[in-house]
């Protein structure tokens, strides 16, 4: 999953990207409102985690913002005034969820499985191609001979092209999905992930074929 963090304190939003990171996620991190909203507007995100009290545009306003364009991109808000009024206020604003500052890691991500859930524009449920079974709620991957132990950066390549069964995805929208967009990585990073996730799912009956040029796409051998 690509996520949008949006929070001015460095120590905090280190402290989550890393988790996520962890968690095998991508996590573009902006400190200020006025650049996140307009970072959202431009790139999107498939979750966006966005503090109330930011430099430039506010939280309240970025999320009515997001709303008024039409777009459904799950935001939780945090923030450390934890009033009613304010969570009413975050609420109505459009957020889909809020949490009081402080708070654990393990609540925050918790939180966005719950969303991941609830959510219909992100994907949930068993997913079956060729011989294999994903489960996208513990992002568990299960092949004909049993469970299939993949690092987190080949699951969330492995999720990227699931998510684009039989379609071409390039490499720099691989890039931003697993990265972040406009991470500095490796030109070979990607082709090196692939030809890892490629020799282990081989015999499972999902491919990964590369298009010259274009890029990679996950195809179902039994079809």
């Amino acid at each position: 999953m690509r996520i949008v963090l949006i929070e001015d304190s460095e120590r905090l939003a280190k402290g989550i990207v890393n988790a996520l990171h962890d968690q095998g996620h991508a996590v573009d991190w902006l400190p200020d409102g006025t650049e996140g909203s307009r970072f959202l507007e431009a790139e999107g995100a498939d979750l966006a985690i966005i503090d109330v009290n930011l430099p430039g545009l506010g939280g309240f306003e970025i999320v009515r913002a997001l709303r008024a364009r039409g777009s459904h991109i799950p935001v939780i808000m945090l923030t450390a005034r934890t009033e009613l009024g304010d969570r009413i206020t975050g609420l109505d604003a459009g957020a889909d969820d809020y949490l009081g500052k402080p708070f654990e890691m393990a609540e925050l991500a918790a939180r966005i499985r719950a969303l991941s859930r609830r959510k219909p524009d992100i994907q949930t449920g068993e997913t079956k191609i060729g011989r294999l079974r994903f489960d996208r709620v513990s992002r568990s991957l299960t092949g004909p001979d049993g469970p299939i132990d993949l690092p987190r950066r080949e699951l969330a390549l492995f999720e990227c092209l699931l998510d684009h069964c039989g379609r071409i995805v390039s490499k720099d929208r691989i890039c931003d999905k697993l990265y972040g967009v406009g991470a500095d990585i490796e030109a070979n990073a990607v082709e090196l992930l692939v030809s890892r996730l490629r020799r282990k799912l081989s015999g499972t009956g999902a491919t990964i074929r590369t298009a010259r040029g274009l890029g990679y796409l996950l195809d179902d051998d039994t079809r």
